[in-house]
């Protein structure tokens, strides 16, 4: 399996499995720095290696009405910042090809939305950069479907590449999790990431924005973690309830200790099987 340095940190190739958190939008800078600061802390005490994930702009909300973000400039201050001050790798998601030449110099990986997992001009331009590129898998594609994700990747040169299982579309404001998909994507040689708190996610389920289970993601982790993952994708908030995107699926901030050491524990048991 092809291992990535992200900073210093290893993503692949049987190393323990490296945390992309942070809010789902950047609200603002004071209270998203406040959450990079203390996901930090909460990772240190844990010991898991951590990536900072934010979005200045969330192009694909439900409703016209809905809070998108602060946009680009304003999130790439913010982004700098978590990376400077607290020394941590940051990502955030793309959406055009115009976006990632004003974005990437200040991030260290590029996530491309599942809504845009095949937009072949957005990932080539990705790749292009030489970062690594974090593909959601879309809702709507099959496991095997994403060796033309990587394909993409790798003819502008970039091996470098993260394919995220956020679940599949079932029924209306449905989703659900395959996990045969994780081993079937890292059979391609490329590191896995699981999402767990989007596979919860209500597509749309509360009208005019999307609705969500939390309480199904630290099941849905454990089982991730069993199966063999080499990135795990949490979006949390000090108050879901009271989140501006997403909050329905997000983790509560003060619950993640625990959940991370759980999964920590799982990961090192799964990762011994899986090396035999």
């Amino acid at each position: 399996m092809v291992g990535i340095d992200v900073r210093g940190l290893s993503i692949g190739a049987g190393s323990p499995f490296v945390l992309i958190s942070g809010p789902c939008v950047i609200e603002d800078e004071k209270s998203s720095f406040e959450i990079a600061a203390s996901l930090a802390e909460i990772c240190r005490r844990v010991g898991v290696p951590l990536i900072f994930k934010a979005s200045y702009d969330k192009a694909n909300r439900s409703s016209i009405n809905s809070y998108r973000g602060v946009g680009i400039q304003a999130g790439k201050r913010l982004l700098e910042r978590v990376a400077k001050e607290l020394g941590i790798p940051v990502t955030t998601d793309v959406h055009t090809p115009q976006e990632i030449e004003k974005i990437a110099p200040v991030v260290d990986i590029l996530q491309i939305p599942a809504f845009l997992c095949r937009q072949t001009d957005l990932i080539v331009a990705a790749a292009k950069t030489g970062k690594p590129v974090n593909v959601k898998k879309g809702q709507f594609l099959a496991p095997w479907d994403v060796r033309n994700i990587i394909d993409k990747c790798t003819s502008a040169g970039n091996r470098k590449v993260i394919i995220t299982e956020r679940g599949s579309t079932f029924g209306y404001n449905n989703l659900v999790v395959d996990f045969k998909s994780i081993p079937i994507i890292r059979s391609m040689g490329y590191p896995v990431c699981f999402d767990a708190t989007h596979s919860v996610q209500l597509p749309g389920g509360a009208g005019t924005s999307s609705g969500g289970q939390r309480e199904f993601v630290e099941p849905l982790i454990r089982a991730g973690i069993a199966v063999g993952i080499d990135a795990l994708f949490i979006e949390t908030h000090p108050d879901p309830d009271e989140a501006l995107s997403d909050g329905p699926n997000m983790v509560p901030l003060a619950q993640l200790e625990g959940i991370l050491s759980s999964a920590k524990a799982l990961d090192e048991i799964a990762k011994k099987r899986i090396q035999q």
